[in-house]
């Protein structure tokens, strides 16, 4: 079969479901190993055949409600590809911004520092960790989560894309506490999905639930996080956070009630949500 009527196949089938279109191209250049503008060139040639079960193979994963990054095994994040799998979250596009503004807090307010510490907690595929150890030389990075499995994925990437990260497995802060390491930054993106909350099957059905839900108001693992957490910081630490668009309210409430006097500030993503928490302890 020529390329471009198996994208146009495909596509149509894709919009007879609903479902995204540009999906086809996407799994088909990946399959390839070829780059999205190469696609282009190949149009008018045949399909090998085994690439063509490939691609079909994929196609019905997709069609059947995996998510088209664990088909592909690769998400790109903040320009490099990192390796997914069911047992971690995807990456997504509001984290890198989270990733970029704790970039520009380093100028703020640690430009002087020869080194610094940073941990990830909850790290899941080590796009976090990974790419700030990357972004800026001058970090120390430990990375820790509970589950074994997302840490293979994470020092898979690690090793991909040869960044130096150290990693423990151990419940939230514990692998940090017992070692009695100490940060000048913490970065988390914990669950912040509230239990009860209707969320897109191909979210809830594929994606590990231990990186989604966040106990009955999906504040859980931030006040757990909010209340061990001085045990882990340094006498002057950013604290960096990624949170629901909705919960101003409960997170100023929590923020408020674990650091009195402790100046914080909620910041907008490029879609004008509400998306990260910065606490400045003892930084003024």
């Amino acid at each position: 079969m020529i390329l471009r009527e198996l994208i146009r196949q495909s596509e149509a089938m894709l919009d007879e479901k609903d479902k995204d279109c540009n999906v086809a191209k996407v799994l088909f250049y990946h399959l390839a190993h070829k780059e999205p503008h190469q696609l282009y060139l190949m149009m008018d040639e045949e399909v090998d055949e085994e690439l063509l079960k490939q691609f079909q193979d994929g196609m019905q994963r997709y069609m059947n409600g995996e998510p088209i990054q664990y088909i592909n095994g690769k998400e790109n994040f903040f320009s490099r590809d990192f390796i997914v799998n069911e047992n971690v979250l995807i990456p997504r596009y509001e984290t890198e911004e989270l990733v970029e503004n704790i970039l520009y807090k380093i100028d703020d307010y640690f430009d002087d520092y020869s080194s610094i510490d940073l941990c990830d907690v909850g790290t899941g595929s080590g796009a976090i960790a990974i790419t700030l150890a990357l972004e800026e030389p001058k970090l120390n990075v430990v990375a820790t989560d509970i589950s074994e499995e997302a840490l293979e994925v994470a020092k898979a990437n690690a090793s991909e894309l040869d960044a130096q990260v150290t990693f423990y497995q151990g419940d939230m802060l514990e692998p940090l506490i017992d070692r009695q390491q100490k940060f000048d930054i913490f970065v988390s993106n914990p669950p912040y999905i509230p239990q009860d909350q209707e969320i897109e099957s191909v979210v809830k059905d594929n994606e590990p639930h231990v990186a989604l839900f966040g106990g009955n108001d999906g504040l859980y693992f931030y006040r757990k996080i909010f209340k061990d957490v001085r045990h882990v910081l340094k006498d002057r630490a950013l604290l960096a956070f990624e949170m629901g668009f909705d919960q101003r309210e409960l997170m100023s409430q929590a923020v408020e009630q674990y650091f009195p006097g402790i100046p914080y500030e909620i910041i907008k993503d490029i879609n004008g949500k509400d998306r990260m928490l910065f606490i400045y302890y003892h930084l003024s």
